[in-house]
């Protein structure tokens, strides 16, 4: 493959691309590198770039550089598959690195074009890339840091340049896990001491320990990466046994009602039982606690819960009474810590919701691993009426930030508001149909 990289400053990759395996992958004939200078395509004394139109500080590479230059190497090396860098270009990972070296390899000519001070010309980026890449959300000097990165996770993938093709297709992120662990001699250092089943010899102790640990960390760690990948039904248990169990807690007491929003007690609703419900075993939810002190709202909730966990609703609707027979009811947040404590052998971690934002005790639905590295269950704690009264927020551990929508229309039922939360906070979320798309 002939790789074309046209930047401002060329020489910010001679001893790269001079450097362990890139250099080996030039030497047997598997790359080869064009580099060349945006400068080699202006008059002497002429500058590559110009000001940008309109209000605002910066310069632009002319269009008619990049011009001159693409046209010139397609020339040598025939028509490439051509990658610009911008941070508002698509987000590099294991998925569109195999999508992009599927695509360069048949196209056999990759063009790279970092651009340096304030980018390329969107004419530019709309007439030549067939892609736009950025490396994170954040900002560099150029984009010739993130070419390189680009280099080293699309090269690996090509056959042969890596040693081990096995190291490849284990590589992290590769699969819906990252790597486990690794270690090497001495086997004690500073204290620490390498674990001893894998030097035990025992190859499928080992496997299963590896594993473990790469789930172990993709979880607690990678969880956003493990929900978008495409997980088999063994995967799923994986991640289940690595996660902190979850329950969820309906409130009818301790909560605001009227225009005065005074503390006070709810009616509890049928469908809101039904529902949550529902939504609590298909997310994996241990159990759905109702809550309400009333003498009169509890003969109606345990009327209602006896025809589907004992009577013949158990046979009228099976999956109903799936989903029901793990809903209990009780008179207090209290009972419903001390149920959870004495099941787990402890006091679950309590996530408040709330419609309004709240700096205190906050974090987002990609906080996962601030709660789970705690290895405490989790509890999530809604309110009915308008809302928990802050006799109860204050018992809370964490505060998730509001549920909103494009709108300013903001009223979801508590029902609804459950499903969202616990789909944004453990609900698988693929960012492909079927992985086997990335190389397409």
């Amino acid at each position: 493959m002939k790789i074309s990289i046209l930047s401002v400053f060329p020489e910010l990759y001679d001893r790269f691309l001079d450097t362990s395996l890139l250099k080996r992958a030039r030497e047997a004939g598997l790359v080869s590198f064009d580099l060349e200078s945006f400068f080699s395509y202006t008059k002497p004394g002429e500058n590559i770039d110009a000001p940008t139109f309109g209000h605002g500080a910066g310069m632009l590479i002319k269009p008619q550089v990049v011009q001159k230059a693409v046209e010139e190497k397609e020339k040598l090396h025939g028509k490439a598959y051509k990658i610009f860098f911008s941070p508002h270009g698509k987000k590099l990972d294991q998925n569109l690195l195999k999508k992009m070296v599927a695509r360069a390899q048949k196209s056999g000519h990759l063009m790279l074009l970092p651009a340096r001070y304030e980018g390329m010309d969107a004419r530019v980026e709309e007439h030549y890339a067939d892609e736009i890449v950025s490396v994170g959300d954040f900002v560099l000097m150029g984009g010739d840091i993130p070419a390189m990165i680009l280099l080293e996770g699309l090269l690996r993938l090509i056959p042969g340049i890596v040693g081990s093709q096995e190291s490849v297709e284990r590589d992290s992120f590769t699969t819906a896990f990252v790597d486990h662990p690794e270690y090497t001699q001495p086997v004690v250092w500073q204290g620490k001491e390498v674990p001893s089943v894998v030097r035990s010899g025992n190859h499928a102790a080992m496997n299963q320990w590896r594993l473990q640990q790469a789930v172990q960390r993709s979880v607690v760690n990678h969880f956003d990466w493990v929900r978008s990948a495409t997980l088999q039904e063994e995967e799923k248990k994986m991640v289940w046994q690595v996660m902190p169990n979850h329950y969820v807690a309906l409130m009818h007491d301790q909560v605001l009602i009227g225009p005065e929003k005074k503390e006070g007690t709810t009616s509890v609703t049928s469908i809101d039982i039904h529902d949550i419900a529902r939504s609590a075993k298909t997310f994996g939810f241990e159990q759905y606690f109702i809550v309400t002190p009333l003498v009169d709202q509890k003969k109606i909730v345990k009327k209602l819960l006896g025809f589907w966990q004992e009577g013949i609703g158990v046979e009228y609707n099976p999956k109903r009474h799936k989903a029901l027979r793990s809903v209990q009811l009780l008179d207090s947040l209290d009972d419903v810590l001390a149920a959870i404590e004495k099941k787990e052998g402890k006091r679950p971690i309590i996530i408040t919701t709330s419609a309004k934002p709240s700096q205190e005790k906050s974090i987002t639905f990609y906080d996962q691993a601030k709660v789970w590295s705690l290895d405490r269950p989790v509890l999530l704690l809604f309110g009915t009426g308008q809302g928990m009264a802050e006799t109860l927020m204050k018992k809370s551990d964490f505060t998730l930030v509001p549920i909103e929508g494009i709108s300013d229309f903001n009223h979801l039922s508590v029902r609804s508001a459950v499903a969202i939360v616990m789909d944004r906070w453990i609900g698988l979320n693929r960012r492909k149909a079927d992985l086997s798309l990335a190389e397409q």
